[in-house]
């Protein structure tokens, strides 16, 4: 699917085996753990999205579950994603990490189960828990998050099914600077996912963004995410605010020009907000 062809919070692209995910996903990063993460999900849910991002690592488990089994949306019609965290890697670790997750969901399966990290040693044997696990069914696909080209190349080498989906830290300020990993990702078969689209709110105000804003009556946060669904990525706004959860389904009612493309694009300055993975061995 084109970013022409989008609708809506709730449309999808498809990924290898056949797994479609939502183009628009909530992340739920630092979203604190009790009744803030379950009204974030809930208003995401009710603003049209179908697609929620959590992790281990983030302790808001158990709160995304509830509010699954809160909301009048089916659960099959929400596509659901977390994170293996550092410290349980390794083949059995990863199993058992995957079952701590789940229960904590309270799912019978995971649509999407991430590396969070390429951790140095045991990160294939790793892999080929998450591959067993995909075999088990409860799993509907497998990926990775933060690999740069280095990662995803020892990966390849060795995977027996590779990654279909791999979350790195995008938006116009770092694009040029990972458009090599973008391309190894494309050239595979690998879905990009942008996380931390919004520069944590560090850009929001810079100028040039703050033209092309102007230019379509929209805030800057929805021109960035505009940019990553036009650059077909699958993108992961993060807010508890329900208001902006909203504004931030908003984006499929205007289109950047191919001019808008190009000057955001060039506003790469490496800009990295959280983790840097390429200094991970």
């Amino acid at each position: 699917m084109t970013s022409s062809a989008l609708s809506g919070p709730a449309s999808t692209v498809p990924l290898r085996g056949g797994v479609d995910i939502p183009v628009l996903g909530l992340g739920v990063f630092r979203a604190p753990a009790g009744r803030e993460t379950r009204q974030a999900v809930t208003a995401a849910l009710d603003a049209g999205y179908r697609h929620i991002d959590t992790a281990a690592v983030y302790g808001n488990e158990a709160d995304v579950g509830q509010a699954l089994r809160d909301t009048k949306v089916a659960r099959d019609e929400v596509f659901v994603t977390t994170k293996l965290w550092n410290a349980d890697h390794g083949y059995r670790q990863t199993l058992d990490a995957f079952e701590r997750s789940r229960r904590l969901l309270q799912v019978d399966h995971v649509d999407l189960y991430l590396v969070h990290w390429p951790v140095a040693g045991p990160r294939l044997e790793t892999w080929r828990a998450m591959e067993h696990l995909l075999g088990t069914g409860k799993v509907r696909a497998i990926g990775v998050s933060n690999y740069m080209s280095r990662h995803l190349e020892e990966l390849l080498e060795h995977a027996e099914q590779p990654p279909a989906v791999n979350q790195i830290e995008l938006s116009p300020y770092n694009w040029a600077s990972r458009a090599g990993t973008v391309d190894l990702c494309r050239g595979n078969g690998i879905q990009v996912e942008a996380y931390s689209p919004l520069t944590k709110g560090r850009k929001l105000a810079d100028p040039p963004l703050v033209a092309v804003a102007d230019a379509h009556g929209r805030s800057t946060a929805q021109v960035l995410i505009r940019w990553a669904l036009q650059h077909g990525l699958v993108v992961l706004p993060k807010s508890t605010r329900s208001e902006r959860i909203a504004a931030n389904a908003d984006v499929f009612g205007f289109t950047l020009t191919d001019a808008e493309m190009t000057a955001l694009d060039a506003l790469d300055e490496n800009l990295v907000t959280g983790w840097d993975p390429t200094t991970a061995p």
